[in-house]
């Protein structure tokens, strides 16, 4: 089996060496699209294998496939055979290097200057590096030097890589509540309605206090107490009618003394 699947894969290589050679003469033309998408199509297991690379990263396989075969287009369109140089060795390359700036460009939940995330990238790139030559985690002097950057920079590009990846507000919190797991939103503050009626509240208190008694009691039974006009007027033996013009005066004294300030 083993033999059956090098030998077919010879045979396509020589395919597309020939197809290549072929293209670089062919005028613009159908000739010359067919043979273009029989290289493309000679090719994109090659594109596959390099996007199954870049898996696990937060992005969908099937759209790093699609920009593989982008970055395999850009190959075959930008190769040429007369250099000498294989055709493998000019687009896994090019492939990569689509797929590199697919997740450089696109891959940011917050938008962060190309500089900081190219700093970033090279940051990726030599700590490992750092890490063997050091024996241990480098620091960002350690790594300030090795880019001939400066360590604000270097901090910045840390930083940024927070950007890379948000979670969404749905996700699982990861809480072990007896009820079940909770999203990530629901753990989340939000405004509080008794709270932003603080200031007023306090505000109000002195302007109450020089109500006369009767209309103090008929606004706290009618707004703390919930009780409506007609219980109100029942409880201090008024009518309903003077009940609501008691409220309605005191209420207009209180916004005009709260608008004077």
């Amino acid at each position: 089996m083993t033999i059956q699947i090098n030998s077919r894969r010879r045979a396509d290589d020589a395919e597309a060496l020939a197809l290549l050679s072929l293209l670089a003469d062919l005028p613009e033309g159908a000739d010359r699209r067919r043979v273009r998408g029989r290289i493309i199509e000679l090719y994109l297991p090659l594109a596959h294998h390099l996007a199954g690379r870049f898996r696990n990263r937060g992005e969908q396989q099937d759209d790093l496939d699609q920009v593989a075969i982008v970055g395999l287009i850009k190959a075959v369109d930008g190769f040429d055979p007369t250099n000498g140089a294989a055709f493998v060795g000019y687009a896994i390359p090019t492939i990569t290097g689509e797929l590199k700036r697919h997740f450089r460009d696109r891959c940011w939940d917050v938008r962060v200057p190309r500089r900081i995330q190219e700093t970033r990238l090279h940051i990726n790139r030599v700590t490992g590096e750092l890490t063997q030559r050091l024996g241990r985690s480098p620091t960002v002097a350690d790594l300030a030097a090795a880019l001939e950057v400066s360590e604000e920079d270097v901090i910045e590009a840390l930083d940024a890589g927070r950007a890379y990846r948000t979670l969404s507000l749905d996700a699982p919190s990861g809480s072990n509540e007896s009820d079940g797991p909770t999203d990530l939103g629901n753990l989340l503050g939000a405004l509080d309605d008794d709270m932003e009626q603080v200031e007023a509240r306090e505000a109000l208190r002195p302007l109450l206090a020089r109500l006369p008694e009767r209309e103090q009691k008929i606004i706290a039974m009618r707004f703390f107490g919930n009780r409506t006009q007609s219980q109100i007027a029942a409880e201090l033996g008024l009518s309903q009618m003077h009940v609501s013009r008691l409220l309605t005066k005191s209420l207009g004294v209180l916004r005009g003394q709260l608008s004077r300030g």
